[in-house]
């Protein structure tokens, strides 16, 4: 049940290697559906690849519409050019997204050490990402969780000395 008080989210996704992520966003999906957030409640995006994502989830961020992002892609090594270095680009970008807008972003950004076409690593990795899936959506609620105790305390509540005296658990 949809409710005012349930969050907007917005997921993106990368478009490179579809038939795999779409398993990660699925997944993500119907574990924020088990969460109590239903699908109306998520808004999909997607941009040709994984170095898209940062800039989009800033867009998103700055709106104030969403309450958390979830960035999906696969980074792999494509011969080119070293994999990691756009790896780390985008998940340095996405924390930094994050900690100028204050609106959390989930990561099922990966990058696997071995990636190959044929179908056996195909059916591993669309695997991996239906697990990687639910457990950004888990993380998401959780997060938005955490935010919400955070931000109802006041430097006077009991919560935040009891926090700064290394009480809370």
């Amino acid at each position: 049940m949809t409710t005012n008080t349930t969050p907007r989210l917005a997921f993106i996704q990368a478009c490179w290697h579809r038939e795999i992520v779409d398993q990660g966003r699925e997944a993500c999906v119907a574990e924020l559906g088990r969460q109590g957030i239903p699908p109306e409640r998520l808004d999909v995006y997607t941009v040709p690849g994984s170095l898209e994502i940062p800039l989009q989830a800033k867009l998103l961020a700055q709106t104030g519409a969403y309450a958390a992002i979830v960035a999906a892609g696969l980074i792999v090594d494509g011969g080119i050019y070293r994999h990691e270095f756009v790896a780390r680009t985008v998940l340095d970008a996405l924390m930094r997204v994050q900690l100028d807008t204050t609106i959390p972003i989930i990561s099922l950004v990966l990058t696997p050490q071995h990636f190959h076409e044929h179908a056996t690593h195909q059916e591993f990795f669309q695997a991996h990402f239906k697990i990687k899936g639910t457990e950004a959506a888990v993380a998401c609620v959780q997060t938005l969780e955490n935010l919400r105790r955070v931000r109802h305390m006041t430097p006077d509540s009991p919560q935040a000395h009891a926090g700064a005296a290394g009480l809370v658990r």
